[in-house]
This record gives structure tokens, sequence and C-alpha cells, in this order.
């Protein structure tokens, strides 16, 4: 369960997060919540605490004890509702009054958009390393969307912690479940909140995350603040990703509800592609895209609207008409193309009557 990247990052540094930030925001998948909101805390917390350390799990110990935190809500809603820096701390001491010893790492529960940037500013303030791992190589919206689910870990425990100062322990008899009652939880809390799930030793995560998602967001950001010519051509080489469209947004139907943010937008093709015309479904992220009623790609590839003229990612929050994007879509982690993994996050997951075709077919079968 490893992306590819040729980084080992040692550590972390305000110098580092512009490329960071980037790379989380392509690797978000339009979700994840917009990194333009995480970077000021990161920031700060980098400033008045100084690099963060970033570790493989090879480091840990087996019995250390690795925890993922996440926002959880509507992109939307965190766009404006931004977090308190008590939020980390309460959910640390939540957790180490249940596992009766302390937090020996922090690790992003998904690497995209700004649940990957904020776990930096979170082991900072904490004190603790950061894993260089995730729970989905990408960003998905629902809880039980994680690889420790994939792999069978227990997702018996649930700690979330919101912006006034409400802390709540969820007991849930399983994944599915966990993923409902946090959303409650969220949805009561203004459709924002801090969580921590899947409490695991370091023993527990081998083979149960995706390692090196850390260094492969920094590298693809370092790779489009280096490009030269077409930065958008340059990013799909990176990524190995399907350039589906290049044209302008005309039509954004977008609403929030439940804790997510639902939709579709619509790119009229410019250019080479004039005449074509493509619609995108999202539910935080980008889930399916179509084009005449065909499938160009769905999840669980992963599928982001980029600035056509910078190649930054735009997230589903902030699409808006007249917005000029390339459509890009490429190959995802190869856990989620097992059987067990297409259950929980293909398309028919989010209620599409589909089946999942990868993207390299649908490319070589011309559609």
């Amino acid at each position: 369960m490893q992306p590819a990247s040729d980084n080992d990052v040692g550590q972390l540094t305000e110098r580092d997060l512009p490329a960071l930030a980037r790379g989380c925001a392509i690797l978000g998948t339009g979700g994840g919540g917009s990194v333009e909101t995480a970077i000021p805390s990161a920031l700060q917390a980098l400033r008045d605490h100084g690099p963060v350390r970033i570790v493989r799990l090879a480091e840990l110990d087996d019995d250390a004890l690795v925890v993922p935190m996440a926002s959880i809500g509507a992109p939307t809603v965190g766009h404006e509702m931004l977090a308190s820096v008590d939020q980390p701390k309460r959910l640390r001491d939540e957790i180490e009054r249940l596992a009766g010893r302390p937090i020996s790492a922090i690790m992003a529960g998904e690497i995209g958009g700004s649940n990957g940037v904020e776990p930096v500013g979170w082991a900072a303030e904490l004190g603790v390393p950061l894993l260089d791992a995730d729970g989905m190589g990408r960003a998905f919206p629902e809880l039980q969307m994680v690889s420790m689910h994939v792999a069978g870990l227990s997702a018996d425990v649930v700690v979330m912690a919101d912006v006034v100062g409400n802390v709540a322990v969820l007991r849930p008899i399983d994944a599915v479940w966990s993923e409902r009652q946090a959303r409650a939880v969220c949805v009561a809390s203004g459709a924002s909140s801090m969580m921590a799930n899947y409490l695991m030793t370091a023993s527990q995560a081998r083979g149960a995350v995706i390692e090196g998602s850390i260094s492969a967001a920094l590298a693809i950001g370092r790779s489009i603040a280096e490009s030269t010519g077409d930065p958008v051509a340059g990013l799909a080489g990176r990524l190995d990703a399907r350039r589906l469209v290049d044209g302008k947004i005309v039509e954004v139907e977008r609403h929030t509800g439940g804790g997510f943010v639902r939709g579709s937008v619509v790119v009229d093709g410019t250019g080479a592609d004039a005449g074509r015309m493509v619609r995108i479904e999202i539910q935080n992220e980008n889930l399916v895209v179509f084009e005449s009623g065909e499938v160009r790609a769905s999840v669980p590839d992963l599928i982001t609207v980029v600035d056509t003229q910078t190649a930054d990612a735009i997230s589903t929050e902030t699409l808006r008409y007249g917005q000029r994007v390339s459509v890009l879509a490429w190959p995802c982690d190869p856990l989620w193309r097992t059987e067990r993994g297409l259950a929980v996050v293909g398309p028919r997951a989010f209620g599409y009557n589909l089946d999942y075709r990868p993207i390299e077919e649908l490319v070589h079968a011309g559609i």
C-alpha cells in the first residue's frame, strides 16, 4: 500500500508547506477541505514550535500508539468556520485517557486537501511526530472509506472535538456505524468537527495504511512549482494521468446537507476540446465524470479539477462559473481495486448503478 515517492522527508519545515499543500490539493480530488484554510494555522504552529519530525512505520516500536486525525464535515462549512487550536489538544487528552499512555505519532486520516495539511500543525502543537502515511492515498467522504477498514482493523472508538469545546467518545459496533454516528455528531456541531479514529499500534498499522503519502504530496507539489512550459502536461506526466478535457465551467450545482457537499459541475470544452461537454458528479470529492452518457472516469480512481494556467487544484467548494479548468484522472492505489476495496469505495458504494472500469481500460477503449 505504498504510492510512488522519491522523497525521504525526515522533517517538515515552513518552507515545505506550500509544496505539501499543493500536492495535498491535487490528491484531494476536490475534497478533504480547501488547503487555503489550513495553511495559516499550520504555518503558525511550525513557527511557534519548530519543524515536525516525519517518521516511517519502520522507525516505530511495535507497540507505539498511532492515531489518525482528520477534520470531518462539509468543506463549504470548514472553509468558513475555522478550527480552534484547542481541538487537537482535547483529542489528545481524551485519547491518552482512554489508552492509558501517550500518543507516539499522529497520522493524517486522508492525505487529500486540508486534511493532509492540518496534521502538520497538530503534530507541531502536540509535540509528536507525523507518520509518513494516511488511510486513503487521496480523499474520500465517509469514515469507513479507509484502508484500515479494508484491512479489517476495528473502528470501535471514535473521539470527536468541536470548535466550541464539546468532546464526544463514540463506541460504534462497526465502521459503517462509526460513519453514521460521527456524521450525526458532526451535523450537531455545525457540520464541522475534528476526529480521531482507528487508534492502533504501529504493528497493526503495518499493511493497513498507505505509506509514503506525505512524501508523495511533497513531490507532486514541488513538481508543479518547478514545471516549465505547460504545467498541466507536466503534472499529468508526473501522475501518469489522463487529461480528460480542457474547458470552461458553465454550470455549478452544489448544496450542503447531512454533513456533505453534493452536486455536479459541467465543463464545456475549449480549444481542441471544443464541442465536448462533461459533467462531474460530487460528494465532497469528484466521483464520476460523464460525457454523452458514458463514464469517462470514476471512483476509486482519482479525478481532480485544476486551473489550466497554473495546474493548481480547485476544491469542490471553490468551483465557480467561468473558471478555465483541466480535468485529470489517474489510477488509484491497488488496494482500492481489490474486491473488498471496490465494495467500500467503488461507484456502487456511492449509489451509482455501474461497474468500475479502471481509467487505463477506459482510455484504451477510446471512451
